[in-house]
């Protein structure tokens, strides 16, 4: 698969997600990964002036779901006091070519990308973006990951670094799993959990996310063979037991995740 394809699942993706949420003017999947700012990755219609200027200018909802990982909505994003410069005088100033007028509510939605990167799907409305909005996203998140990872993986320099994303959603998907099924959670919370839990025993999430599902299972996780295999640190089989009996200690003891 080329790249120009692959713009274009993404592109058709966009699309797709325009069409199911009424008033939509523009969407994006924007990405950040291995340490880099967030950047814009496939827009549809006035998103992709709409987001690098949130981006690299004036800040915004995208902005702001890509670093805190919450959700963002807003019902009037040129009123809203949280984004100071991000007026329609500001706007105009930088693209007048635009219909700015058009713009009203935007919803943004984080979500893991892999272990060390997030993307964020937004869309920009003609009326108040709302809690709906955010379903509709989501609806649609994960299949926005795995064009992703297709994207990525169609990137001649990337296919060693593509097989070991893959590798690790793998074993978070599993891990992630564990977790809804014992603290009874959706799958936003169960990532936030195994994120939080890898950041207080200082441990990569990969291999709490394979210690996890070890210890439960009893046995080794089922991995490929060969260098990629995520063999968990004796710190990951620790914080693993810790998290399992926090998970069994009731209220008082996951708190503490």
């Amino acid at each position: 698969m080329t790249t120009e394809s692959v713009t274009a699942l993404l592109e058709e993706l966009l699309a797709r997600i325009a069409a199911d949420v009424p008033g939509t003017v523009g969407a994006a999947v924007s990405v950040h990964h291995h340490g880099l700012p967030l950047r814009l990755a496939a827009a549809h219609g006035l998103a992709d002036v709409f987001v690098p200027v949130q981006l690299d200018e004036l800040g915004g909802p995208v902005e702001a779901a890509g670093d805190t990982g919450l959700p963002v909505v807003t019902a009037d994003v040129f009123a809203d006091e949280r984004w100071p410069s991000l007026t329609l005088d500001a706007l105009l100033e930088r693209h007048s070519e635009v219909d700015w007028t058009r713009v009203r509510g935007v919803a943004a939605l984080p979500a893991p990308w892999d272990t060390e990167g997030r993307l964020v799907l937004s869309v920009t409305l003609d009326r108040p973006a709302t809690e709906e909005t955010l379903k509709v996203l989501k609806r649609h998140e994960r299949f926005t990951a795995m064009a992703l990872v297709v994207a990525e993986a169609a990137r001649p320099d990337r296919t060693e670094q593509m097989l070991d994303l893959l590798q690790s959603r793998a074993a978070l998907e599993e891990a992630k799993g564990i977790v809804i099924a014992l603290r009874r959670c959706d799958p936003d919370e169960a990532w936030a959990t195994l994120r939080r839990a890898s950041q207080q025993f200082n441990v990569k999430v990969r291999e709490l996310a394979v210690a996890l599902v070890e210890l439960l299972a009893g046995a080794p996780a089922p991995q490929p063979d060969g260098d990629r295999t995520i063999e968990p640190s004796p710190a990951a089989r620790v914080a693993a037991e810790q998290v399992l009996r926090a998970f069994e200690g009731g209220p008082a003891e996951l708190a503490g995740l």
